[in-house]
Protein backbone atom coordinates (compact mmCIF):
# COMPACT_ATOMS: atom_id res chain seq x y z
CA UNK A 1 0.00 0.00 0.00
CA UNK A 2 1.65 3.14 -0.52
CA UNK A 3 1.84 6.07 1.84
CA UNK A 4 -1.40 7.68 0.17
CA UNK A 5 -3.65 4.61 -0.02
CA UNK A 6 -2.85 3.88 4.12
CA UNK A 7 -3.62 7.23 4.67
CA UNK A 8 -6.90 7.82 2.59
CA UNK A 9 -8.08 4.66 3.82
CA UNK A 10 -7.70 5.91 7.72
CA UNK A 11 -9.45 9.04 6.60
CA UNK A 12 -12.18 7.20 5.00
CA UNK A 13 -12.81 4.96 8.06
CA UNK A 14 -12.98 8.04 10.52
CA UNK A 15 -15.15 9.82 8.29
CA UNK A 16 -17.25 6.42 8.08
CA UNK A 17 -17.38 5.95 11.40
CA UNK A 18 -18.59 9.44 12.53
CA UNK A 19 -21.14 9.29 9.77
CA UNK A 20 -20.02 12.57 7.74
CA UNK A 21 -19.23 13.43 4.41
CA UNK A 22 -15.59 14.98 3.10
CA UNK A 23 -15.11 17.33 0.65
CA UNK A 24 -11.38 19.56 -0.46
CA UNK A 25 -10.82 22.81 -2.31
CA UNK A 26 -7.32 22.20 -3.77
CA UNK A 27 -4.89 24.59 -5.41
CA UNK A 28 -1.40 23.50 -5.80
CA UNK A 29 -2.40 20.20 -5.67
CA UNK A 30 -4.68 20.26 -8.70
CA UNK A 31 -7.34 17.79 -7.03
CA UNK A 32 -4.24 15.01 -6.05
CA UNK A 33 -6.18 14.78 -2.58
CA UNK A 34 -9.60 13.91 -3.93
CA UNK A 35 -8.03 11.49 -5.91
CA UNK A 36 -6.39 9.92 -3.38
CA UNK A 37 -9.34 9.46 -1.60
CA UNK A 38 -11.54 8.55 -4.95
CA UNK A 39 -9.18 5.62 -5.50
CA UNK A 40 -10.42 3.47 -3.17
CA UNK A 41 -13.49 1.51 -3.91
CA UNK A 42 -16.50 2.94 -1.61
CA UNK A 43 -14.73 6.24 -1.29
CA UNK A 44 -18.51 7.33 -2.82
CA UNK A 45 -20.29 6.95 0.46
CA UNK A 46 -17.69 9.52 1.93
CA UNK A 47 -16.59 11.83 -0.32
CA UNK A 48 -18.94 14.49 -1.34
CA UNK A 49 -16.86 16.51 -3.71
CA UNK A 50 -13.78 18.19 -4.37
CA UNK A 51 -13.15 21.74 -5.60
CA UNK A 52 -9.64 22.85 -7.69
CA UNK A 53 -9.27 26.50 -7.27
CA UNK A 54 -5.83 26.88 -8.88
CA UNK A 55 -6.57 30.51 -10.37
CA UNK A 56 -8.02 33.45 -7.64
CA UNK A 57 -11.25 33.44 -9.99
CA UNK A 58 -11.93 29.65 -9.00
CA UNK A 59 -11.02 30.40 -5.39
CA UNK A 60 -13.38 33.56 -5.43
CA UNK A 61 -16.26 31.76 -7.89
CA UNK A 62 -16.35 28.35 -6.30
CA UNK A 63 -15.81 28.71 -2.69
CA UNK A 64 -16.37 32.74 -2.05
CA UNK A 65 -12.89 33.67 -0.97
CA UNK A 66 -13.30 37.31 -0.76
CA UNK A 67 -11.31 39.73 -3.31
CA UNK A 68 -10.23 41.70 -0.31
CA UNK A 69 -8.68 38.43 1.38
CA UNK A 70 -7.06 37.41 -2.11
CA UNK A 71 -5.84 40.94 -2.28
CA UNK A 72 -4.59 41.87 1.00
CA UNK A 73 -2.99 38.21 1.99
CA UNK A 74 -2.43 36.73 -1.47
CA UNK A 75 -3.45 33.47 -2.89
CA UNK A 76 -1.14 31.26 -0.51
CA UNK A 77 -1.97 32.74 2.78
CA UNK A 78 -3.37 31.91 6.37
CA UNK A 79 -6.73 34.05 5.40
CA UNK A 80 -7.11 32.29 2.12
CA UNK A 81 -6.94 28.91 3.44
CA UNK A 82 -9.67 29.45 6.19
CA UNK A 83 -11.54 31.03 3.58
CA UNK A 84 -11.09 28.03 1.19
CA UNK A 85 -12.15 25.58 3.70
CA UNK A 86 -15.19 27.69 4.69
CA UNK A 87 -16.30 28.04 1.62
CA UNK A 88 -15.71 24.28 0.82
CA UNK A 89 -17.89 23.55 3.90
CA UNK A 90 -20.68 25.59 2.85
CA UNK A 91 -20.77 25.04 -0.33
CA UNK A 92 -21.02 21.05 0.27
CA UNK A 93 -23.01 18.11 1.86
CA UNK A 94 -19.63 17.82 4.03
CA UNK A 95 -19.05 17.90 7.47
CA UNK A 96 -15.23 17.95 7.17
CA UNK A 97 -13.07 20.12 4.32
CA UNK A 98 -9.35 20.39 4.15
CA UNK A 99 -8.03 23.22 1.77
CA UNK A 100 -4.86 23.50 0.51
CA UNK A 101 -3.02 26.59 -1.22
CA UNK A 102 0.73 26.62 -1.89
CA UNK A 103 3.68 27.12 -4.00
CA UNK A 104 4.69 24.03 -5.51
CA UNK A 105 7.52 25.41 -7.83
CA UNK A 106 10.18 25.22 -9.18
CA UNK A 107 9.15 29.20 -10.27
CA UNK A 108 7.19 31.58 -8.06
CA UNK A 109 8.80 31.71 -4.85
CA UNK A 110 9.64 35.13 -2.77
CA UNK A 111 11.48 35.82 -0.04
CA UNK A 112 8.54 36.11 2.40
CA UNK A 113 6.85 32.52 0.35
CA UNK A 114 9.23 30.68 -0.55
CA UNK A 115 8.89 27.61 -2.91
CA UNK A 116 7.40 24.46 -0.70
CA UNK A 117 5.02 27.09 1.52
CA UNK A 118 1.65 25.52 1.64
CA UNK A 119 -0.94 26.89 4.00
CA UNK A 120 -3.86 24.43 5.41
CA UNK A 121 -7.62 25.01 6.32
CA UNK A 122 -9.90 22.49 7.83
CA UNK A 123 -13.34 23.49 8.72
CA UNK A 124 -15.86 21.19 10.32
CA UNK A 125 -19.13 22.01 11.40
CA UNK A 126 -19.70 23.22 14.93
CA UNK A 127 -16.02 24.03 15.37
CA UNK A 128 -13.87 27.13 14.50
CA UNK A 129 -11.61 26.81 11.34
CA UNK A 130 -8.05 26.10 11.91
CA UNK A 131 -5.07 26.66 9.79
CA UNK A 132 -1.59 25.49 9.37
CA UNK A 133 1.33 26.27 7.42
CA UNK A 134 4.22 23.97 6.33
CA UNK A 135 7.49 24.67 4.33
CA UNK A 136 8.47 21.62 2.60
CA UNK A 137 12.27 22.19 1.95
CA UNK A 138 14.17 20.73 -0.60
CA UNK A 139 11.65 19.04 -2.50
CA UNK A 140 10.52 19.59 -6.54
CA UNK A 141 7.36 20.11 -7.39
CA UNK A 142 6.24 16.29 -7.25
CA UNK A 143 7.18 15.92 -3.66
CA UNK A 144 6.07 19.14 -2.50
CA UNK A 145 3.17 18.24 -3.88
CA UNK A 146 3.15 14.70 -2.88
CA UNK A 147 3.71 15.88 1.12
CA UNK A 148 1.13 17.95 0.89
CA UNK A 149 -1.06 15.20 -0.11
CA UNK A 150 -0.38 13.54 3.43
CA UNK A 151 0.03 16.14 5.75
CA UNK A 152 -3.52 17.21 4.25
CA UNK A 153 -4.72 13.73 4.58
CA UNK A 154 -3.01 13.55 8.38
CA UNK A 155 -4.76 16.98 9.58
CA UNK A 156 -7.92 15.96 8.29
CA UNK A 157 -7.55 11.85 10.49
CA UNK A 158 -6.15 14.11 13.70
CA UNK A 159 -9.15 16.51 13.58
CA UNK A 160 -11.72 13.58 13.50
CA UNK A 161 -9.98 12.01 15.98
CA UNK A 162 -9.87 14.94 18.33
CA UNK A 163 -14.26 14.07 18.85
Amino acid sequence: MSGFETRARAVLAACNARGIMLATAESCTGGMIAAALTDIAGSSSVVDRGFVTYSNEAKMEMLGVSPETLAAHGAVSQETALEMAQGALAHSRAGVTVAVTGIAGPDGGSDEKPVGLVWFGLAMKGRAPVAQSHVFEDRDRAGVRAATVETALDMVLSALKEG
